[in-house]
């Protein structure tokens, strides 16, 4: 849900755009070597195109790891470890990002020896770079869905205690109309004002138990 906290973490929403931007970087990394291979066989648009994706592929991976905007980068232990753990994720990504420009930098300037040589040396870890964008996307969407059962369980403690309030409230109102009907005429407007506040109590109850329920079957699945 838009703007609601899981507890230490970041709103449904955000976690949302980090997933879908880690999953976006596996299709980029791909994309770059593809691109790079057309440009190596002189398609002259494909070099251009080999640099924008390396642009976007790094510029996502620092906001993976260090935040930007609204995104707060690597910000729980499992993806923390992912990165800079023993898998040594951010130093391998960064290598592939060197790599990929060093190949670049010799196609566009014609150093087709070099080029090729650097390419052979890309495609091999654009493959291995794979398996762990894999891996931490995975990982991003293992920790979305724990913060969708622990709010959903966040809604359903609260959609409890509005329902207990409301009990209480109506218990009040209960109360308040024997204390009317005890007081006769005098007792008249007040005994309204207590039907009244039955009837919003009776109200709100209905809306917590519907709340539970909706949590509930969300939870379940």
């Amino acid at each position: 849900m838009a703007g609601v906290f899981c507890a230490g973490a970041v709103p449904g929403d955000t976690m949302a755009a980090l997933v879908q931007l880690a999953a976006r970087q596996r299709m980029l990394s791909q994309h770059l070597v593809l691109q790079a291979l057309l440009a190596s066989l002189g398609q002259a648009q494909a070099l251009a195109c080999a640099q924008e994706t390396l642009v976007l592929f790094a510029d996502s991976h620092t906001t993976l790891v260090q935040g930007k905007g609204c995104l707060p980068g690597a910000h729980f232990a499992e993806v923390q470890a992912a990165y800079f753990g023993a898998a040594a994720g951010d130093a391998r990504v960064r290598e592939f990002i060197e790599l990929a420009r060093e190949t670049l930098h010799a196609l566009r300037h014609d150093a087709q020896a070099e080029g090729a040589a650097k390419l052979q040396a890309l495609i091999p870890s654009a493959g291995s770079l794979l398996v762990l964008l894999n891996q931490i996307t995975q990982i991003y969407e293992a920790e979305a869905r724990r913060c969708a059962r622990q709010l959903q369980r966040q809604w359903q403690a609260l959609a409890g205690q509005i329902t207990s309030v409301a009990q209480q409230a109506r218990a009040v109102a209960y109360s308040a109309q024997v204390l009317a009907a005890r007081s006769g005429e005098a007792g008249r407007d007040f005994a309204s004002v207590a039907r009244e506040l039955t009837q919003v109590t009776g109200g709100i109850e209905q809306l917590a138990q519907a709340a539970q329920a909706v949590s509930a079957s969300r939870l379940a699945a």
